[in-house]
């Protein structure tokens, strides 16, 4: 049997290591943590760390004539992937674009010569960050800014920067998660975000995924999901599509898949960053073959065994040429197709406070809900959590797939609403979390559950007795709220209040003002806390 070579073994690679056994292939996995998720799954594992390129080639060559490709989806080393079919004549995009496409500096470089809009930028070192910090606080420095580091991906390192006391603790941070201690500080790009997957394949790009992005909580930049087909009108999606090809061939990606974070701005579409490999985050394995009925991860493995990507040729619509006027000069590098979505998919994550899991509540809730595919916890009773800084601290992820947008959303935040992390009590970082304090560098974040008006004074809020009903007791001043706030999980006001009664129906007399002020603080967790920490 022909193998293929699979990098990685996280639940982000599990469609690939599935792909290749539909498509009659041996699984070679390769992973440095011989205890990831989807090793189970491999027909053979090799415990390898995945930048050691000379170690995944010599493994490559002992497979010899058997190994018919090599692959990754969800990580970021397509550069190793390159480097190994490269020198073994396996079909890839060449080595140097994948470097293009894996280092931020590299990346934005390659943009700038080919004229396609992306921030402006420079490249900031360990050994620069003091200098840098001194002219940020003389005013040298304009705010706002982005800084993430050039090699890292999931979210880690990457923040606002919205004025100088934020820049030292930020760019340090941001230094400190790059595997070669550098980090990219660019213009901040306001405007929609969306993630857009695609196969490039014999002089076409065909888009295989365009997804609107729900971000929250700056400083940071988190996402609490994504849907897909995108409710952007077809204008402005043609116009993002054309930027993305031109920023395709900047880099010089010719043979496999690429995707794009992008931004459509008041200057029109502007790139974040494209990588030379299928997207995380749940898109390209569940929801766009959800969405369109077809297998992504093996139409993108077929290309990288030298085969034709036949269930897309066959089945794609061509797309119109129609760039924004910031690039209306530029030649079209491919023909351009996408594949149609009939469904709609929505994936959202739910989050957690502060703290220690003791008890999680909602999963068998959840299955009941119509339109849930996917429940996926990350998340265990005995983790410490915490509110979310990158995209890796959520504490998991709801699938949901409709006929159409609404339902879509509705499944899948009702679902999420349906899910409690109940914390242990006496936690330390759980009480600084209720008592409002921030850092200096993160002015507002982390956020509260629920946003009252200044006006609304809690310390009036009467008691709650011993054992009573608290959904009945809604303050006369939180009554028109309490079906329309929602907290970061979708759960309203009453539906909190109901969650805790159901959970506690026996309790102790709770004072009021820590009651009250731990719910618009923390929502269901913040109450059930303040019930186990008495």
């Amino acid at each position: 049997m022909k193998k293929i070579m699979i990098l990685g073994a996280g639940l982000m690679q599990k469609p690939a290591i599935l792909a290749a056994k539909n498509l009659g292939y041996e699984s070679v996995v390769v992973d440095a943590n011989p205890n990831a998720v989807a090793v189970p799954l491999a027909d053979r594992f090799e415990p390898v760390d995945l930048k050691d390129r000379d170690s995944l080639l010599k493994l490559a060559q002992s497979l010899g004539s058997e190994l018919a490709g090599i692959f990754t989806a969800g990580t970021d080393f397509s550069a190793s992937v390159a480097y190994v079919a490269e020198k073994l004549g396996l079909p890839s995009h060449s080595f140097q674009s994948c470097l293009n496409a894996s280092d931020k500096v590299r990346m934005r470089g390659c943009f700038e010569r080919a004229s396609v809009p992306c921030p402006k930028f420079r490249e900031i070192t360990k050994s620069q960050i003091e200098e840098l910090d001194a002219k940020a606080k003389s005013g040298e420095i304009e705010f706002p800014k982005v800084v993430k580091p050039c090699d890292n991906m999931g979210g880690r390192g990457c923040r606002l920067v919205r004025d100088k006391n934020e820049f030292l603790p930020a760019v340090t941070d941001s230094v400190n998660n790059s595997r070669t201690s550098r980090a990219i500080f660019e213009d901040y790009m306001e405007g929609a975000e969306f993630s857009i997957d695609s196969i490039v394949y014999n002089g076409t790009l065909t888009i295989t995924g365009f997804a609107d992005r729900h971000i929250f909580y700056p400083p940071y930049f988190i996402e609490m999901g994504h849907s897909l087909p995108t409710k952007v009108d077809s204008k402005i999606k043609n116009e993002l599509i054309a930027t993305f090809a031109l920023g395709i061939k900047a880099l010089g990606l010719t043979c496999g898949v690429a995707k794009a974070d992008i931004k459509y701005t008041k200057n029109g579409p502007m790139i974040g960053e494209i990588a030379a490999r299928l997207s995380g985050g749940y898109m390209s394995g569940w929801t766009f073959p959800y969405s369109s009925g077809m297998n992504l991860t093996e139409e993108a493995m077929k290309i990288a065994v030298g085969k034709e990507p036949d269930y897309v040729i066959a089945n794609r619509r061509a797309l119109p040429w129609a760039p924004h006027d910031s690039v209306k000069g530029a030649e079209q590098p491919f023909e351009i197709y996408e594949m149609k979505s009939n469904l709609v998919s929505a994936e959202r994550a739910w989050i957690s406070i502060p703290g220690k899991v003791k008890e999680i509540y909602g999963y068998d809730d959840v299955k009941m809900i119509y339109g849930v595919r996917d429940v996926l916890p990350r998340a265990k009773v005995g983790d410490k959590v915490d509110f979310p800084r990158n995209n890796v601290e959520k504490c998991g992820n709801i699938i949901a797939v409709a006929l159409n947008h609404d339902s879509a959303y509705r499944a899948a935040e009702d679902a999420v609403s349906s899910i409690t992390l109940r914390l242990e009590p006496n936690n330390p970082d759980t009480d600084k979390f209720l008592s409002g304090v921030v850092d200096d560098d993160e002015c507002g974040f982390p956020p509260s559950a629920f946003t009252l008006s200044p006006s609304v004074n809690v310390s009036f809020f009467v008691d709650i007795p011993a054992d009573a009903k608290t959904s009945l007791l809604i303050p006369e001043v939180l009554q028109p709220l309490a079906d329309s706030l929602k907290d970061w999980n979708h759960c309203t006001l009453r539906k909190t209040l109901e969650k805790f009664d159901k959970i506690c129906p026996t309790h102790k007399k709770l004072d009021g003002t820590k009651f009250w002020s731990s719910i618009l603080r923390a929502g269901i967790q913040g109450v059930l806390y303040v019930a186990d920490s008495e």
